[in-house]
């Protein structure tokens, strides 16, 4: 089934509609053409009925005029047996049925013998003349029949129609003429006429006519049917592009009011949180520097100190998540930001054994908020270490075309394909000691700058984190 013709989208019961006309418009144009074609068909017959009339009527008159008088008179009877007899009957009848595509002409006795004919092997038979030729000399008058070798129907689906397919036999009294004004049917009956005329050719136009309109209104009906179609997909897509804009509205509707619920409840406890973690961790930095602090002790103070200090982090990263400040729009050079974020990264990446390979211009600029740029380049090239346990590579590439685009590449574990829609999502994390805020603070700040941030598999066999920014923000 046509994927087009599948109920799963908006305007699914339009498309089953639209289906359901182009087949009736099919079933409909066959059979209009070939009402059409039957119309033109019975047309073309009267026409050739009437033709074969007037040739009947000229061969009567002109057998008359041309044989019976004269034979009569010259030899007192007619007696077609005699030679000469026959040949002036054959060159009259020749004369008179010349290029008019007669394809034969048999002249019965009121015996129904034949008496004269184009085929000489039916001479002087009887029984070939049919009811027709009967009916003629009975009730003196004229009859036509069609006789076809294949059905109209077969013949329309043919490519060439063979000679003789359809012909129509003329059955005419011969009869002799009297004055002028005289009732033909009044008149004495000498014998009868058949006529054999091939009208196949007239057929063929037929056809080719039924044809033509088949094929025209079938092409008008399928051009519909592809506007209709279009027309649908248009408004199709146009909808489906409302509704999925309408989804993210409401999914950034929640995630506000969300971080706003949470905005205010960080913002009323943080500096509860600080004040206390300033205290532990400066207390703890002091006492691992007395020299009477036993090593026992040092190490102790030493997990306080990192502690208190992820802790005082993890606020920090709360506050920035939930309460963004205003991005400002300076001129801002990216390469800078990505060299001082690796500078301060620099004794980390040494002590791990991880070798950054950088492919940019020392001179890459946009606009938008230095701060904020080096705290995503610092959260992702943060957590490429972090996925590293041991050596590893990060390459940086930049790229600026119609747009800047940052690719970060490491060599590390990479993203669960599993969860890859929702590293983006606040407070989800794959690691044990993570807060799920790094990735959603940097898709944050990306967005803050008017751009795109987006995450795959790298080269490297580890993460691919992308940012792309337009060169200037819109609307400046």
């Amino acid at each position: 089934m046509p994927r087009f013709f599948r109920d799963e989208k908006p305007f699914g019961f339009v498309r089953v509609l639209s289906w359901a006309m182009l087949i009736v418009i099919i079933i409909s144009s066959l059979l209009m053409s070939t009402f059409i074609a039957d119309q033109a068909r019975k047309t073309l017959i009267e026409k050739q009925k009437n033709f074969a009339l007037l040739l009947a009527e000229n061969l009567n008159h002109q057998i008359f005029r041309r044989f019976t008088l004269p034979t009569i008179i010259g030899y007192g009877r007619i007696a077609l047996r005699n030679p000469t007899q026959y040949e002036r009957l054959e060159q009259v009848v020749q004369n008179t049925i010349h290029g008019l595509h007669v394809k034969g002409l048999r002249i019965f006795d009121n015996k129904q013998i034949t008496s004269y004919s184009t085929n000489k092997d039916d001479l002087g038979k009887s029984g070939i003349a049919g009811i027709a030729a009967q009916k003629a000399v009975e009730q003196n008058t004229y009859s036509f029949e069609i006789e076809s070798k294949i059905s109209p129907i077969t013949a329309v689906f043919m490519l060439k129609l063979p000679e003789d397919s359809f012909t129509l036999r003329t059955t005419y009294p011969l009869r002799l003429e009297g004055k002028l004004g005289d009732e033909p049917k009044e008149l004495p009956i000498m014998g009868v006429l058949e006529i054999t005329q091939d009208i196949t050719e007239d057929y063929k136009s037929v056809i080719r006519f039924q044809r033509l309109i088949f094929i025209s209104i079938f092409v008008s009906s399928m051009l519909m049917f592809m506007i209709l179609v279009s027309i649908i997909k248009r408004a199709e897509r146009a909808l489906t592009k409302r509704l999925e804009e309408k989804d993210k509205l409401e999914h950034e509707l929640h995630q506000n009011e969300k971080l706003a619920g949470m905005g205010r409840m960080v913002s009323s406890i943080a500096h509860e949180i600080r004040n206390p973690l300033g205290i532990i961790s400066s207390s703890a930095e002091m006492m691992i520097k007395r020299e009477s602090t036993d090593d026992f002790t040092k190490k102790m103070l030493t997990v306080i100190f990192d502690e208190s200090k992820r802790l005082a982090q993890t606020v920090t990263d709360f506050l920035d998540y939930a309460k963004p400040k205003p991005t400002r729009h300076d001129k801002v050079d990216l390469a800078m930001i990505i060299n001082q974020a690796l500078g301060f990264l620099e004794n980390e990446l040494e002590s791990k054994g991880i070798t950054v390979s950088r492919d940019y211009n020392l001179k890459f600029f946009i606009e938008g908020d230095s701060d904020l740029l080096y705290r995503a380049v610092y959260n992702v090239l943060s957590n490429s270490i972090q996925a590293m346990e041991g050596e590893g590579e990060i390459r940086i590439c930049g790229i600026r075309g119609k747009t800047a685009v940052l690719q970060f590449h490491d060599s590390g574990s990479g993203f669960d394909t599993a969860h890859l829609n929702q590293m983006l999502d606040p407070f989800f994390t794959t690691r044990d000691n993570g807060t799920g805020l790094g990735l959603p603070i940097v898709n944050s700040i990306v967005k803050s700058h008017h751009g795109t941030l987006t995450l795959g598999k790298s080269d490297l066999g580890g993460a691919l984190v992308t940012m792309e920014f337009p060169l200037k923000t819109p609307g400046r």
